[in-house]
């Protein structure tokens, strides 16, 4: 195969609210972090241990404003995009380097301001915003067929 892949899907609580930063030309980016649990029960002790990793998310234009309106730190969300590495020079002079998730498509599972929801606010519950590549359109719901009808009780 001649072929390379670069694809992550994360599903994890934000660590922070949404940063957002805005750029002359309209565009925009927003960056939080994300966590993932892995839990295990330790077999020479019986205890339950939980590793928590940390990623740096990054969402730009649309899909980041999306996020800094809806996102708050707890929330749960799934994540799906590409790896990328940066390396800067810190204002120390020391070479600095960092792996980042950009993000092309993402779902929110839940937000806290799902509880505004049900209180009259109008916060989504879940949301997912497309690429700027081009995908294959969403999938259309199945037809319900005349069986199902059977169960109305009128």
């Amino acid at each position: 195969m001649s072929g390379t892949l670069n694809k992550v899907m994360l599903i994890g609580h934000l660590g922070d609210e949404v940063k957002m930063h805005y750029f002359e030309g309209g565009g925009s980016i927003g960056r939080f972090p994300l966590a993932t649990n892995e839990t295990y029960t330790n077999k020479s002790t019986g205890e339950r241990v939980t590793n928590t990793d940390w990623h740096n998310i990054v969402v730009r234009n649309k899909a980041a404003e999306v996020c800094e309106k809806y996102l708050s730190k707890g929330d749960k969300v799934y994540v799906e995009g590409r790896l990328k590495n940066r390396q800067w020079q810190g204002e120390d002079g020391v070479t600095r380097y960092s792996t980042e998730v950009h993000v092309q498509e993402f779902t929110f599972l839940t937000t806290k301001k799902e509880g505004m929801q049900n209180n009259g606010g109008s916060a989504p519950v879940a949301q997912k915003a497309p690429s700027t590549e081009n995908k294959a359109p969403a999938k259309a719901p199945a037809p319900t067929s005349q069986e199902d009808d059977d169960d109305l009780p009128f």
